[in-house]
């Protein structure tokens, strides 16, 4: 039913969606009430009708929409190229715009469980039906539809409804129109979601797959039911089979979907959920296509996958590189594959957004994981959507508060930032009295931190402690500031002197990219830190790169320290999985923790827990010591570092595992029922480390 085909960068996917070729003219609103044939019965005889530039089209009547279960959303239109789309628009016209796009071959009645909860948040969701699905109009004509087009028809909504800083969630086919304008219009969205869907780059060399003779022949081909693999296995990640499905799979797809007689869109719903659908939702998932005359545009969707060779090398460009927060929701248990860890896996690590996010699976979740799930959905979304961590960039200025406060196990310090509150304007940050706050917050000291700027290119922190920690926030002055990370000394204070490397408790992640000029200090045992804020409170050098280049010269560096800069030869991403090890030079510069190596070829080393370094003199040290001494902590986010065997460090991961807390938090049960995500099949076997 679904099929994957490896790319450059991606895996392709396939059960899918509907797109026709852009406008010429300015999209216009039209409504439903000036066409008496939308009035006509579900049954009756379909009206041709033709657009002036000579494209045949049917519309479905309203009384098909009629008692749909679930659905009492207003249609609204707009007019493309003569042809009429359709979408809804909920919830607050000044809330955050939440953009919804729907597969193959289903419409936007497969968002209604996620639709309430998203607009009842404060939410405009904006549902939008694909040119040949829903209620929008329907070409007879399959050489009326073409990726390109689709792409294109998708351009002029999103610019006739003048929607920006979109909020994106898009799924199969509505992944591979969605995510190609994303690649080629970043500056549009804020934040990106995706469930069982990914972009395809497929270049020209690649083999193509055939194409259906006589797309109007009509076969009596076995039900979908017999294509679709043996599925719902019971509590599965989608991470068991590693093969992914053949080209002859999704050929056979392509045929069936183009010539079967008993084609009906419920029969593709139904075998790619895992939870049964009730009669009523089956007929409304039928709706739009009252006969087969309504059908070229999900009958050709699979045969589009041959116009994406070649077409997407810019747009996959432009993807990779989007740097804003881009989260994955994968259901475990997709028919035909596309729900596998490969693919997901393929997003979380070449997607510069999609680093250190909280990506989830599914597993009672099939392919239209959006009917399985969608409440679940809708809260993770939601949470992503207003409460995920602030992204910034290069230049960017801020300020942080820390309250300590003495307690029974020691010195303990929370840590608030404006960052992604406000660029901490200097009217209020200079009105702060540090007194008056330690009085309000009852503290024993107050540490007022800024104004500072971000020196990565871009970056972001993930949620921080517990599930709602990340949105506490608190008023200093005229500042509203968001925890962002704690301390926590069980010997008293920290050393107070410069470039002592202290421990801070906190997740985030630095982008630095290619051609970019970075600045560290390197200490006598070969430890880099990486420049990651200059702080503005002086005056010694501006933010520009010649300045921070020449800074070596004017520190009071120890005995054995340098300091350095370097042009990166490729990207790489300086990380904090719960912990990192952070020092200070003479003037306030933060510096984190990298390793003991160059980031030179693209690395991306784990920090080290306590500063101390990431390799062990001994076997026996390795033994006696934590996991923090020895690496390391995992990049995709699936797992945790529990400990280090007898054995030896110099295998470069240690193997053992927990359940993510976006993952749990989708589960009824806790501990041993979690299943491990795939960077323990990664991990597995690594030399000189077990799993308890």
């Amino acid at each position: 039913m679904i099929s994957l085909k490896l790319g450059t960068a991606a895996l392709l996917v396939v059960l899918t969606a509907s797109c026709t070729k852009s406008a010429d003219e300015p999209p216009s609103e039209v409504s439903s009430n000036d066409d008496p044939s939308t009035t006509a019965a579900c049954d009756a005889e379909p009206t041709i009708r033709s657009t002036s530039n000579g494209i045949d089209f049917v519309r479905t009547p309203d009384s098909c929409f009629e008692n749909l279960p679930d659905w009492n959303y207003e249609a609204k239109y707009i007019e493309i190229d003569g042809l009429r789309q359709a979408y809804i628009d909920e919830g607050s016209s000044e809330g955050p715009v939440v953009l919804l796009l729907h597969g193959q071959p289903s419409w936007s009645y497969l968002y209604r469980k996620m639709i309430p909860a998203l607009a009842d948040a404060g939410m405009r969701v904006i549902a939008m039906d694909h040119l040949g699905m829903g209620r929008s109009d329907k070409p007879t004509d399959i050489g009326s539809y073409s990726y390109v087009g689709h792409y294109d028809r998708l351009v002029a909504f999103i610019e006739a409804l003048n929607l920006r800083d979109i909020h994106l969630f898009v799924q199969d086919w509505g992944s591979l129109i969605g995510l190609r304008v994303v690649g080629l219009h970043p500056e549009w969205f804020a934040r990106v979601a995706i469930g069982n869907g990914a972009l395809a780059d497929i270049p020209i060399s690649a083999d193509s797959y055939p194409v259906v003779e006589n797309p109007d022949e009509i076969l009596d081909i076995p039900s979908i039911f017999d294509m679709v693999p043996e599925q719902q296995i019971p509590f599965s990640s989608g991470c068991e089979d590693p093969d992914a499905p053949t080209s002859n799979r999704f050929a056979t797809w392509m045929e069936y979907a183009m010539k079967a007689r008993n084609f009906r869109a419920s029969e593709v719903l139904e075998a790619g959920t895992w939870f049964d659908l009730p009669d009523d939702e089956v007929a409304a998932y039928d709706a739009p296509f009252p006969s087969r005359t309504y059908m070229a545009g999900p009958r050709v969707f699979p045969s589009l996958v041959n116009e994406i060779q070649g077409a997407n090398t810019e747009a996959m460009r432009g993807f990779l590189a989007f740097d804003q927060p881009v989260i994955t929701i994968w259901g475990g248990n997709d028919p035909g594959g596309l729900g596998r860890c490969a693919t997901q896996d393929t997003l979380i690590t070449e997607v510069i957004g999609a680093e250190g996010q909280a990506h989830v699976r599914l597993m009672e979740a099939g392919h239209f994981l959006q009917d399985d799930q969608g409440p679940a959905i809708a809260s993770r979304l939601i949470r992503f959507f207003t409460e995920s961590p602030p992204s910034f960039k290069r230049g960017d200025r801020y300020c942080e508060i820390s309250i300590y406060k003495m307690t029974d196990d020691g010195l303990r310090a929370d840590v608030y930032g404006s960052q992604g509150m406000s660029d901490c304007p200097a009217e209020a940050f200079n009105a702060l009295d540090a007194e008056a706050l330690r009085v309000e917050n009852d503290a024993d000291y107050i540490n007022i931190n800024g104004p500072r700027a971000w020196i990565p290119n871009t970056g972001w922190m993930k949620r921080f402690g517990e599930e709602d920690a990340f949105v506490q926030q608190k008023t200093f002055g005229g500042l509203t500031m968001q925890r962002i990370a704690s301390f926590h000394f069980p010997n008293g204070p920290p050393s107070s002197s410069l470039y002592s490397p202290n421990t801070v408790i906190r997740s985030t992640t630095f982008v630095y990219k290619t051609g970019e000029e970075i600045y560290q200090l390197n200490d006598p045992e070969g430890r880099i830190y990486i420049m990651q804020s200059l702080n503005q409170a002086n005056d010694l050098t501006p933010l520009a790169d010649a300045g921070l280049a020449g800074l070596g010269s004017q520190l009071s560096l120890p005995e054995g320290w340098s300091y350095s800069s370097r042009v990166l030869e490729s990207s790489f991403i300086l990380r904090a999985e719960g912990t990192a090890s952070a020092l200070r030079d003479d003037f306030g510069n933060t510096y984190q923790l990298f390793s003991n190596e160059t980031p030179d070829g693209g690395q991306s080393l784990p920090v080290a827990a306590d500063g101390t370094g990431l390799t062990c003199e001994s076997d026996e040290d390795c033994q006696n010591q934590t996991a923090a001494h020895c690496l390391v902590t995992n990049s995709l986010n699936f797992c945790t570092v529990e400990g280090c065997a007898p054995g030896g460090c110099d295998a470069p991961y240690v193997c053992c595992h927990s359940c993510n807390e976006a993952f749990a938090s989708f589960l009824p049960f806790e501990g041993s029922a979690c299943i491990p995500g795939p960077a323990t099949e990664q991990l597995e076997g690594t030399p000189g480390c077990t799993c308890d």
